[in-house]
């Protein structure tokens, strides 16, 4: 059996409290260890894009790496981007894996799911900003909505056009911050409470906050 994610053990992270942002040690959420072809995909594909420029690993290289028959992984994902985008479903249960405390206010919802998902994506962090690089802008950022959604519902919040569209500017933001913080994410995290506030208050102008 192989573990999904690493948890990284007692990073500091913050939550909001009242008026201002309180450091606390993050716990990422344990994910349940499999022996499932695509998780193992995901891992080898990982293991790969950190060894080696991504455009030059092929599924197959990625089926030998996961230690998986070819036509089984082929069978199951017939691309790198179909693995990429289970990949991207992992990191996401991260964030809808989060529980919250009952009355817990929407921005800080919002903050501790985004928090959740990068805390997740943070141990492969070089492998990450390897593929990002190689696919290009576009790639990337038509994998955000569905990120967005998933942070938007792990919230609690209905993913509704205008707050999906937002919750997507804010992501694509504050992952461009994360690539650039490396250490505690203090980078990061400022970022995103000043960018989840700026986001609270557009939606409201157009009746879409959170109220």
């Amino acid at each position: 059996m192989r573990a999904t994610f690493r948890p990284l053990r007692g990073r500091t992270t913050a939550r909001r409290s009242g008026g201002g942002l309180l450091s606390r040690p993050y716990y990422p959420h344990l994910f349940v260890m499999t022996d499932d072809i695509l998780d193992r995909a995901a891992d080898a594909a990982l293991a790969l894009a950190a060894d080696k420029p991504w455009p030059a690993v092929s599924l197959r290289d990625i089926a030998v790496k996961a230690e998986v028959p070819f036509a089984e992984l082929y069978g199951r994902a017939n691309s790198k981007a179909a693995v990429l985008a289970h990949l991207s479903a992992r990191f996401d249960r991260a964030a809808l894996g989060v529980d919250y405390p009952e009355g817990s206010e929407t921005h800080d919802r919002l903050f501790d799911a985004a928090m959740a998902r990068l805390e997740a994506m943070e141990p492969h962090r070089a492998a990450l900003i390897a593929i990002a690089r190689a696919q290009g802008p576009l790639a990337s950022a038509g994998r955000f909505p569905r990120i967005a959604r998933a942070v938007l519902e792990a919230a609690g919040v209905e993913a509704a056009a205008p707050r999906l569209l937002a919750m997507t500017a804010v992501w694509a933001r504050v992952v461009q911050v994360w690539r650039d913080d490396e250490g505690a994410l203090n980078r990061t995290m400022a970022e995103l409470d000043k960018r989840l506030k700026q986001m609270a208050e557009q939606l409201g102008k157009f009746g879409a906050g959170f109220a």
